[in-house]
């Protein structure tokens, strides 16, 4: 009885110092990608129109946190937000393919069990973060992909909607510069020099100390071939773990994919105990050594968020259990 009673004492004082060393009782951070973001480029008009929806976002997650709901429901619902929101580059707003439709990715990761949902070219679906949540929720496996992934969303219920629905005409504009400059010879790359990456994501911890990640994406202008980039890949663009980190990133996705970003950040606070902007700077050092660009978001476990990016700009916020509630687009921004 005496031996019950001083383990009960140990696991009460563990978790009581647990807690104590906690930053914030709760935390979501948001990106809505990463690149050439630069004042002398951006018009009062559409830096209001960004933050607004920043904004917006973090307010959709933050209600869930406060209320005492979970990491998942909240990186997802601040997703949506972005999604619906046709300033970037997911869901109504993505970019186009070199055949002129649009294909679309997400990710979301649960920290607490590293349960997770992926898929990638999708055409139909409304919000493509709640199609990655029932692939993770309702079905065996992890990624799904194109015509399956679709039918998927169907016989699960989601809300379907034309491939037209997603379109902007600025975003058309993107794709026929693009044709131009390949017709007449000039050529950016992959990466074009002027690419604003527009993907977004969300990370989290609620009340309950867990963690959660979810990212989400229309890829590349004129991106070919079924190309798939990090945003799906988990590990690469998108990883959640109670014991490392959550983290999301957006940028030049091959290069996310080849360092392993997302995963790599959270291996480095796992087993080498880094701070998680420690990690998160070490990690996009060692992309930027391959030649690649974009940036992350990140929380660890006691809610401590993180930026990290080496683009002139990032559109990024937060929300924090003390009533922090900010956001930034540019680099010299805190």
């Amino acid at each position: 009885m005496i031996g019950k009673y001083l383990i009960g004492l140990a696991a009460l004082a563990a978790s009581l110092s647990a807690e104590a060393h906690d930053v914030h009782e709760w935390t979501l951070v948001i990106h809505g990608g990463a690149g050439v973001l630069e004042r002398s480029q951006m018009t009062a008009e559409r830096d209001a129109a960004q933050r607004a929806a920043l904004t917006a976002a973090l307010e959709a997650g933050r209600k869930i946190l406060r209320e005492g709901g979970t990491a998942l429901d909240a990186v997802q619902a601040a997703i949506i937000i972005l999604e619906d929101d046709p300033g970037f580059n997911a869901g109504k707003g993505a970019v186009f393919n070199a055949a002129g439709s649009i294909e679309l990715d997400a990710a979301i990761m649960d920290g607490r069990t590293r349960d997770a949902g992926a898929v990638a070219g999708i055409t139909a679906t409304k919000n493509p973060i709640e199609l990655a949540r029932a692939v993770m929720e309702q079905s065996p496996h992890v990624m799904l992909q194109s015509a399956g992934a679709d039918e998927f969303s169907k016989q699960v219920g989601l809300e379907q909607v034309p491939n037209s629905y997603f379109e902007t005409d600025e975003r058309r504009q993107q794709l026929e510069k693009m044709r131009a400059r390949a017709k007449s010879g000039e050529s950016g790359g992959v990466f074009d020099v002027e690419v604003k990456f527009g993907t977004v994501g969300a990370v989290a911890r609620d009340r309950d100390g867990n963690l959660a990640a979810a990212t989400s994406t229309g890829g590349l202008t004129g991106k070919r071939f079924g190309r798939v980039g990090d945003t799906p890949i988990l590990g690469a663009g998108t990883y959640a773990d109670n014991a490392g980190c959550a983290v999301s990133a957006t940028g030049a996705g091959e290069f996310y994919i080849r360092a392993n970003v997302a995963a790599a950040i959270c291996a480095r606070m796992r087993y080498l105990k880094e701070d998680v902007q420690v990690a998160a700077d070490a990690v996009q050092a060692d992309m930027k050594s391959l030649g690649g660009s974009g940036g992350v978001i990140a929380v660890a476990p006691d809610g401590t968020p993180a930026y990290s990016f080496n683009t002139p700009g990032m559109y990024r916020g937060m929300a924090l259990s003390d009533g922090t509630l900010s956001t930034g687009i540019y680099g010299d921004e805190q």
